[in-house]
């Protein structure tokens, strides 16, 4: 893939601040609000219902709580000068313990609502994620941009959607007390509520500018961040301790670790340096604005314009007012971060994966086989292609070897096949019809594939084995017949637990296989397609020695006479079995026929083959 000149990090959050600022631009990114609100309510109606119940609730009894203080500190005052009962006083006390107490339930409340939703949205949208991944073609998981897309999703956007609603929840209540506080204020003076609402704004604007930058700055840094996740992967794996400790790598790849660390961080430090110290200055008008407040309400007071009481629920109206109005606007401010990183989400939700065109079970002619016409395939971003006019043609019972050196296309090949690319010219054709016409489900059916990098599941054996026909995962009887033709039941028989063995080390009591074991394994695998009519070997025995991999594919051509076997190997021994070879040389075929016709015709195949043998004299 061709690489890309990134400007520096400094102006890409720099150049974007203006961006942020806008009008425009800050309301834009509120788009995703809806989507949220819609993504909890169909999560849990009771729950979503419930929080915003409470919500109102918690916005309305604060303001409350304040009038019932001034009056009873007028009621207070009152009993002193006339030397009454303290009866009033005592009903309005016992009235505002139960209105903070019915506030704490609210607020308790809400505190539980926001658990309960947060565990279940957090699961919703992980399988959100991961059933997108599933409708994903093999190229976007060989895109490295499309892997940071899915990595900003993956790290950020799960817990963002309830990070959202309730902060949009909060914004309710906040302006929920907020009316009511300032219907209380203009008793007192229309431009306190003024002074109130205006006051928060310089803080507002600053934090939003930086939440902007925030945001930009985690995009820019996805490659980083992956690379963070996969070098704590080589250092803390079971699959790569071997090499790091025997090559000394560790302190290497921890100090490249430190290092990334040490970069973000820098800029992590100078972006919230900039953020708390703008934060602050600004946050000393809205300090000024309500000292103010308290000096204006004070003189009033001494001026005997309003009461003792109207002046204590006066300052704190003021002083709650002004907490809401902040509340109100972080809230505001957090919404933006939060639709800036949702966007990530959706942007990975959205991936347009290609619908696939072909809905056809069989073809029209079963005995034609596999057919390849002129078939050429580049990969996306490359400049040269991996397979370049191939034809060929393999009827039922068939089998071929292709043989090349690394990176030769015999791969690309299969990967053609499967369908897990199409071709960029010409065709393929199974019973004469092409695989652009199948239904890729009743396709991959029909084709059994086993690469040399097969999976290697921490799961039982047995759903080792099963894995092969998802239709019976867990049927015991099909995981004996198909461990039987890959030669795979006697070890099995001799482990702990036999057939539900845990495999790997990943979880208690896993027992690790050998290469040859894990190869018989993956060969198990493929005999669970007993509907396949095409078996595909792609080096899967690369950890046998050569008898038992000679042994193995007589076996395997022995179990699948009747159907096509393609098999890639390195080892000329085991090659030289196939009723066809072709050779493969930058894509194109070089070579093809028969062992004994490519010996004959004393080129490529014949050289390869007389090194080999050199090697075993």
């Amino acid at each position: 893939m061709a690489s890309t000149t990134h400007p520096p990090r400094s102006a890409v959050v720099t150049a974007g601040a203006a961006e942020g600022l806008t009008l425009r631009g800050f309301f834009g990114v509120f788009r995703y609000s809806r989507r949220a609100l819609e993504l909890v309510w169909s999560t849990s109606r009771a729950l979503t219902v419930a929080l915003a119940l409470f919500t109102l609730v918690a916005g309305v009894l604060p303001a409350s709580v304040a009038y019932i203080g001034s009056l009873i500190v007028d009621a207070v005052v009152a009993a002193m000068r006339s030397g009454g009962s303290a009866e009033r006083v005592v009903e309005l006390v016992v009235l505002e313990g139960a209105l903070v107490a019915l506030i704490a339930a609210a607020q308790r409340a809400l505190s539980l609502c926001q658990s309960l939703l947060r565990a279940q949205l957090g699961q919703r949208v992980n399988v959100m994620i991961l059933e997108k991944a599933l409708t994903l073609e093999l190229s976007h998981f060989e895109d490295s941009e499309f892997y940071d897309k899915l990595t900003r999703a993956r790290r950020e956007a799960s817990s963002r959607p309830l990070s959202l609603v309730t902060r949009t929840f909060g914004l309710v209540q906040n302006a929920i007390s907020l009316v009511s506080y300032g219907v209380l204020l203009a008793h007192f003076s229309t431009w306190a509520v003024a002074v109130l609402l205006l006051a928060g704004l310089p803080a507002f604007i600053a934090e939003a500018k930086f939440s902007g930058d925030a945001f930009r700055l985690f995009r820019w840094r996805s490659p980083e961040t992956r690379m963070q996740l996969y070098l704590e992967t080589v250092i803390a794996r079971e699959d790569h301790a071997k090499e790091v400790k025997l090559y000394g790598l560790g302190e290497r790849l921890l100090e490249r670790y430190r290092d990334i660390f040490r970069r973000l961080y820098g800029e992590d430090r100078a972006l919230t340096v900039r953020r708390d110290a703008w934060g602050f200055f600004l946050g000393l008008i809205g300090t000024a604005a309500l000292y103010g407040a308290y000096a204006w309400i004070a003189i009033s007071t001494v001026r005997r314009l309003i009461t003792l009481g109207q002046m204590t629920m006066y300052l704190a109206l003021f002083r709650q007012g002004q907490s809401a109005v902040s509340a109100m606007l972080a809230a505001v401010g957090g919404m933006y971060e939060d639709n800036l990183y949702l966007s990530t989400l959706y942007e990975y939700l959205e991936t347009e994966v290609p619908a696939p065109a072909g809905n056809a079970l069989r073809g029209p002619d079963p005995a034609d086989g596999v057919r390849f016409e002129d078939v050429s395939f580049t990969y996306p971003g490359a400049e040269q292609p991996a397979l370049a006019h191939v034809t060929l043609h393999l009827v039922p019972g068939a089998s071929l070897a292709l043989v090349g050196e690394n990176g030769s296309g015999k791969t690309t090949l299969i990967k053609l096949l499967t369908r897990l690319y199409a071709p960029t010219a010409g065709r393929i054709l199974l019973d004469g019809k092409d695989l652009a016409e199948w239904d890729q489900a009743a396709l991959r059916e029909r084709i059994g594939v086993i690469f040399q990098d097969f999976a290697r599941y921490q799961m039982s054996v047995g759903e080792n084995v099963g894995a092969g026909d998802e239709r019976f995962f867990e049927d015991e009887a099909r995981w004996r017949t198909a461990a039987d033709k890959g030669r795979a039941s006697e070890f099995i028989e001799t482990l702990p637990a036999g057939y539900h063995t845990q495999l790997g080390k990943w979880f208690r009591d896993g027992r690790e296989l050998s290469g040859g074991q894990w190869q018989k394994i993956a060969l198990s695998r493929a005999f669970m397609r007993t509907r396949a009519d095409v078996l595909v070997l792609d080096e899967p025995t690369a950890a046998m020695d050569a008898q038992a991999e000679a042994e193995v594919f007589e076996h395997f051509r022995h179990l699948a006479h009747d159907r096509i076997t393609i098999l890639i190997s390195h080892r000329f021994s085991t090659v030289r079995m196939a009723d066809q070879i072709v050779v493969l040389n930058g894509g194109h075929i070089v070579e093809r026929g028969s062992h004994e016709e490519l010996m004959r015709l004393n080129g490529r195949y014949a050289h390869l083959f007389t090194l080999q043998a050199r090697g075993y004299r």
